[in-house]
Formats: C-alpha cells, structure tokens, sequence
C-alpha cells in the first residue's frame, strides 16, 4: 500500500509539496537533474579509469560523500545519523556500490555511448518492477512510451551491430543494480528523512572499497586528487537529487526521464571524448525522449493503496 502524504509529512526533512501535479512536475525536474549529474560521474569516472582501479576511484567517491555528509549531520542535525530502516539502508547502499563497480568495469571496455544507452535502460526496469514491488499501476500510454523508449535504446544499441557478448552482462548488471537501488530509494521516502538516507548511501562502498586499498591502490596526482574529490560531490548532489525524486512522485512517472541521459551521453561525448553521435544515436535519443513527454502529458500513472 502506498503511503500517504500525511504519513509522509511527520517525517523530517520530508516536506510534501501540495497538490499532485504539483509533486509530479517536481519529481521529474529533480530527476532530469539527477541524470545529468549520473553523467558527469560516468564522465568523471572514465577519464580517471586510464591511470586507477576501479575500487580506489569507488573508495574516493564514497569517502567524499560520508565524510562531508556525515560532518554536515553531526554538526547540524546529529538525530538524522539513525535509521529507522537500517537493514533497507545497507541494503541500497550496496546495490550502489554494485552499480557503482559494474558500471566503472564496463566503461573500461565500453565506448561511452553504448554504455549510457544500455545502463539507462534502467528506468524501464524500475517502471515493471514498480507494478510487483510497489503495487504501482502503469496505464495504458504509460506502457506503449515505455516501449517507444525501449525501441530508441535497440536503434541505438543494436540497430549499429554492437556486438552482443558475454561481457553485456556487466553494464546490464549496472542497470539491474541501479534499478533496484532507486526500487530502495522509493520504500526508504516514508522511512527517514532525506539527509539520513543521503548519509547512508556512501556507507557500503567506503567500507568495502577501503579493504582493497592496501593491495591495489596508486598515489594520485593533486590533478587526478581532485578530480576523485569532485567525483565525491557529484556524488552527494545527484543522490540528493534522486531521493527527493522519488519522494515527490511515483517511481513509474519519473523514472523513464532517466532516459535524458542519453542526451546528455551524447554531448558529453563529443566535448570531452571525441565521439560523434550518429544518425542512429540522434534517432534513438528523440524516440527516448518523446516517451518520457508522453508520460509527463498522457493520462497520470495511479498508485494503488
């Protein structure tokens, strides 16, 4: 049963905006935020790759975030350091930190597109799991633009005969990890405040990625230093943004806007990696963005209660 606004109004840090197409506009504007600083990380992420291990370029992500998050609530607000839910909160913070090392594996042998348009197929996970794991319903122009947005990651993907290999499995696993760690986000809304949920999140990747340390780890230039500094940041803004997304609106709205990654893919790909969109990449990217309008302007998505 979905919860209500008033359930979610005695919690903390919660404040629940008035009117549901009032929340529903404001889910999708922090979710297209959202997206566009996933695609700095991947960015971020991939130049440090060259010259890093995956798991000491994770350990930095993940130690920016608790140390700044952590400081901020023991100065500010030392209650919002306890859970409610803690299991639930280890729980998606380790499907993070999966998502995180699936994703930083596929994008050492990856181009950078095809990488975005397959992990970005995780909106579409979350919208089908939303129906059994949230009880969430979809109508009936919900389900034809999710699969119009399905149609421009197969032109994008495999209409440019991308090779379908067993190494597939890993920015599929990403996309799998992250669609569950947002299936996460959305039980926690009525659970803890959003700064306890935000502190949680680094928990499992700086405790597992600082084992690995000692046995893998390079001795960072001050460049590249600050470069896995600003990859912490990018961190704790884009996982505040995305909880407060799926605290204002059902996951199945607003969570094909995720496909606007591509968009973002694609720009980021030509200014920071040289690669020029094709034809099938611009044809793809519109059919991917025109789903998510029709969700927004079609017939609004029902939570069951």
């Amino acid at each position: 049963m979905a919860p209500s606004a008033s359930t979610q109004s005695d919690l903390p840090g919660l404040t629940p905006i008035p009117g549901a197409s009032a929340s529903i506009a404001s889910g999708i504007l922090w979710m297209l935020l959202t997206t566009l600083l996933f695609v700095c990380q991947d960015s971020t992420a991939r130049i440090l790759l060259a010259h890093y291990p995956a798991t000491e370029i994770a350990f930095g992500r993940y130690f920016v975030h608790f140390a700044l998050v952590g400081a901020f609530l023991a100065l500010r607000a030392p209650r919002l350091l306890r859970s409610r839910r803690p299991a639930l909160q280890l729980t998606r913070s380790s499907f993070l930190l999966a998502n995180t090392l699936f994703g930083m594996l596929s994008l050492k042998i990856m181009p950078f597109l095809d990488f975005s348009a397959v992990v970005w197929v995780a909106p579409v996970l979350v919208t089908a799991l939303s129906i059994v794991v949230l009880h969430e319903k979809v109508s009936l122009t919900g389900w034809i633009s999710v699969f119009i947005g399905l149609a421009g990651v197969w032109i994008i993907v495999v209409g440019a005969g991308f090779s379908v290999s067993a190494l597939m499995i890993l920015p599929l696993m990403a996309a799998l990890t992250n669609a569950l760690y947002q299936i996460a986000t959305r039980f926690l809304r009525t659970a803890d405040a959003p700064l306890t949920t935000l502190f949680y999140t680094a928990i499992a990747g700086t405790v597992f990625c600082a084992l690995f340390l000692p046995f893998v780890a390079v001795r960072p230039t001050p460049g590249d230093l600050a470069l896995m500094t600003l990859l912490g940041v990018l961190g704790v803004a884009s996982h505040f943004c995305i909880i407060r997304a799926f605290a204002a609106a059902p996951a199945n709205v607003i969570a094909p806007f995720g496909y606007t990654a591509l968009l973002w893919a694609s720009l980021f790909s030509v200014v920071i990696f040289a690669e020029i969109p094709t034809l099938r990449t611009i044809i793809g990217s519109c059919l991917i963005v025109g789903a998510g309008l029709a969700i927004f302007f079609g017939p609004r998505a029902k939570r069951s209660v």
